[in-house]
């Protein structure tokens, strides 16, 4: 037998294909939240370009308070839609720099925080 021969064990392909059929459904880590916190976590559904295009592909995204963290995320995106995230990001934005239009010179926007939400295949959330 070669050292790199083109002939491929048929045990190792059933092995492969059988691990793609058994793919388990993942969970991101979740904390219980107190009651009626679980809105103060959520803000709202993020609506841009970008967050529409990939909702597609099963990521939501929303807006977060700062010191929300991932557990608290994906308690609440459970509690309040009914559906487990396989995934949380998080993306902090910079306030922007803006002018006053006045002599006063230039002010800047708040922060923000938005968090993407990947859920498992088959699953969505409904904005109604």
């Amino acid at each position: 037998m070669s050292i790199f021969g083109t002939k491929k064990s048929s045990s190792k392909q059933e092995q492969s294909a059988s691990r793609r059929s058994n793919a388990r459904i993942r969970h991101a880590r979740q904390t219980k939240l107190m009651d009626g916190r679980a809105h103060e976590i959520i803000h709202a559904p993020w609506f841009s370009e970008k967050a529409l295009v990939v909702t597609e592909k099963g990521v939501y995204t929303f807006a977060v308070p700062m010191r929300a963290t991932k557990a608290e995320i994906a308690g609440a995106i459970k509690e309040i839609y009914k559906v487990e995230p396989r995934k949380i990001r998080i993306v902090n934005l910079p306030g922007k720099k803006k002018s006053l239009r006045t002599r006063r010179g230039e002010g800047q926007r708040a922060a923000r925080r938005k968090a993407y939400v990947y859920l498992n295949k088959g699953d969505t959330i409904q904005f109604a």
